[in-house]
């Protein structure tokens, strides 16, 4: 039996070898991303049918149950609540979250700042805390009970805000949100500046422009896409919040179990126990996440191009 020659073993290896290596990870995606989706997919075109009294074998069986799911979830009055509710956070989060990282990345990037390296750090370093970890902390700072700022209020004097129902609670969490993820965007636009070319800087130096002009009229301009990137990854988390509000909900009754659409879902997945309006309600979220993302890419895109044609 002749064996192929050398060359031609070798050039196969060279060609499989790309596939060979994505392999794990195609595995991987089809397994715990693809096949999920498509599993929720399937799930909230179904319902449960109970025959009789529902019991005995048989009495509960699953059909086919069309847009049922879908037209229940767009006309729950909780998941509109929850909807408007994470609206109202995001309205605070995101401004307020972005337009820090942006201070803090061309702050950083000044040449008169020292300790460059340190506070870089110290700005990321919030973003390495667990979503959870961080409720907790901030939870039992909010606490007039244990909270050692209600005690320096109490002590001088001065009235002591409950953060923890009606309005404040709205800017409670949303601190919780800004403290966590300011490190993050401050990073990604930093890095952004970090990358422009220096002699654009030197020239608007001898032009005579100031600290401030250069990074008002040429830095933000010129790191535009990465805000837009940082704006669309704060969108996508906005939406998906669950971990501030159900850390907190033990805490404080000014928070429902429908606090949020992701809240929504898991309270009818895991103490409905319907997890076919759980999840029509999870498909309708993604939707609309993608909706939206989409919408802003082609807005942002579009003013791009008419700058540049300009």
């Amino acid at each position: 039996m002749t064996q192929p020659p050398k060359g031609a073993r070798r050039s196969y290896g060279v060609k499989t070898a790309p596939y060979a290596f994505l392999l794990p990870a195609a595995v991987l995606f089809l397994l715990f991303f693809a096949l999920p989706i498509g599993y929720a997919v399937w799930l909230s075109f179904h319902r449960t049918e109970i025959k009789g009294n529902g019991l005995g074998k048989g009495a509960k069986s699953e059909v086919w149950a069309g847009l049922e799911n879908y037209a229940s979830a767009l006309t729950d009055p909780e998941f509109l609540a929850s909807a408007l509710r994470v609206l109202g956070y995001g309205a605070v989060v995101v401004p307020v979250m972005l337009g820090l990282a942006l201070f803090f990345a061309l702050l950083l990037d000044s040449r008169r700042v020292r300790g460059r390296s340190f506070a870089r750090l110290a700005i990321f370093l919030p973003y390495a805390v667990p979503g959870v970890i961080a409720a907790v902390l901030w939870g039992f700072l909010y606490l007039p009970d244990v909270s050692p700022l209600h005690h320096l209020l109490e002590k001088a004097g001065l009235p002591q805000p409950d953060l923890m129902d009606g309005g404040p609670l709205y800017l409670a969490m949303a601190n919780i949100a800004v403290w966590g993820g300011t490190g993050f965007n401050m990073i990604v636009i930093y890095t952004s500046l970090r990358s422009l070319p220096a002699e654009v800087f030197e020239a608007a130096t001898l032009d005579g422009c100031s600290e401030l002009q250069i990074a008002l009229r040429i830095k933000i301009p010129m790191v535009a896409p990465s805000l837009v990137l940082t704006f669309f990854f704060s969108i996508i988390a906005t939406l998906q919040v669950f971990n501030e509000p159900t850390t907190l909900r033990p805490l404080t009754n000014g928070i429902p179990s429908t606090w949020s659409p992701l809240m929504k879902v898991f309270n009818d997945a895991f103490t409905g126990g319907n997890i076919y309006a759980a999840s029509a309600t999870a498909v309708v979220l993604a939707l609309a996440t993608f909706a939206l993302s989409f919408a802003l890419l082609r807005i942002s895109n579009r003013r791009t191009t008419q700058g540049a044609s300009r």
